[in-house]
């Protein structure tokens, strides 16, 4: 009887013991294969060489040269999707059962954290603001502009700037935004609507031969304001010839120039630049403006396209003047978001 007692006793008692230490087993299984796979190391180095050289790519950004297809600039448009690489490295790198590959992609994701970082995990909008501003590239072939001039009227903006304006549409914008804005000018195929009077009114000359940028002066009722629109010649990515984006730059080069001579000390420029902040070919503007984006917006802001936005290509940027908020507001009729800015003076 004893006998019995002790055997059922310890048959009882080993249950609980090898259920709760099932995880410990298979810990000490998995630790031991690892401390016994001498090619831990030695396996995923070409993994490991492409994390390396892709935080390469993004420390040097900037240095990457625009002599063959303007490739520099292609890859700075659409910088921050490089951070799409670092799962699947990781992914690959677990897989293979790499330490090397694992312990090499910390680099790669340390730079793209200090780069991209601040604008993908903080929201550094505030609340109110002085002045609301939109842009919007309402598309030449929009097949609904009395709704696109609503919704963006209903954003309750102080100053509208839209682009890629047609001859046909301009009288449907005009009626549809007479109600709200007062104010308004159209040179070539860009336009401005204001709460304020303009004056100084004329348009910029940004080498295409025909008008697509204006600066105005708005009369806030904290004083003026100089206000330029401005749509940049597209860009394309061809086969035989890479980045096209020559014209572009020529006309980024004449619209810094032109801002660098405007007299008024506050400034805001509205419009679609085909290129974002981090291409070094818009330096002529964007190294004497600040983006409303980049200091008050929450994410990135990406504009375009609209059915899956990619890039932030339509811009806000301003001087002597500090932006509250940034943000993209719902999509139109058109192919980009509008977007919208509040500052304070």
């Amino acid at each position: 009887m004893t006998q019995a007692h002790t055997q059922e006793t310890g048959q009882l008692g080993d249950a609980p013991q090898q259920s709760g230490s099932r995880i410990g087993r298979l810990f000490d299984r998995l630790s031991g294969r690892l401390r016994n796979d001498r090619g831990i190391w030695r396996r995923g180095l070409v993994l490991a060489a492409i994390a390396v050289l892709l935080a390469l790519v993004m420390i040097f950004h900037a240095d990457i040269p625009n002599r063959v297809g303007n490739l520099g600039s292609l890859l700075e448009t659409f910088l921050p999707w490089l951070g799409l690489f670092l799962p699947v490295l990781l992914v690959l790198g677990l897989v293979r059962r790499s330490a090397s590959a694992v312990l090499a992609l910390v680099l790669p994701v340390a730079v793209w954290l200090n780069l991209f970082g601040g604008l993908m995990f903080s929201d550094k909008s505030g609340g109110g603001g002085e002045l609301t501003v939109v842009t919007h590239n309402v598309n030449a072939e929009n097949a609904d502009p009395t709704g696109t001039a609503k919704d963006v009227a209903a954003s309750g903006a102080d100053v509208v700037a839209l682009e890629e304006l047609t001859d046909s549409a301009v009288p449907t914008y005009e009626r549809a935004l007479a109600g709200t804005y007062r104010y308004h000018t159209v040179q070539g195929t860009v336009g401005l609507w204001s709460k304020y009077p303009l004056s100084g009114t004329k348009p910029v000359d940004i080498k295409l031969g025909w008008t697509r940028a204006l600066r105005t002066a708005v009369a806030t009722p904290r004083g003026e304001v100089g206000v330029y629109v401005a749509h940049l010649p597209s860009v394309r990515v061809k086969f035989n010839a890479g980045f096209t984006a020559g014209q572009r730059d020529d006309s980024a080069e004449a619209l810094g120039q032109a801002i660098a001579r405007e007299p008024l000390n506050k400034v805001i420029l509205l419009g679609d630049l085909n290129g974002t902040m981090n291409d070094r070919a818009l330096a002529p503007v964007t190294a004497q403006m600040r983006s409303a984006q980049g200091a008050a917006g929450d994410g990135f802001g990406f504009s375009w396209p609209a059915s899956f936005p990619m890039a932030r290509i339509d811009q806000i940027m301003v001087r002597g003047l500090d932006p509250v908020s940034a943000w993209a507001l719902p999509r139109t009729g058109s192919d980009h978001l509008p977007l919208a800015a509040s500052v304070d003076y």
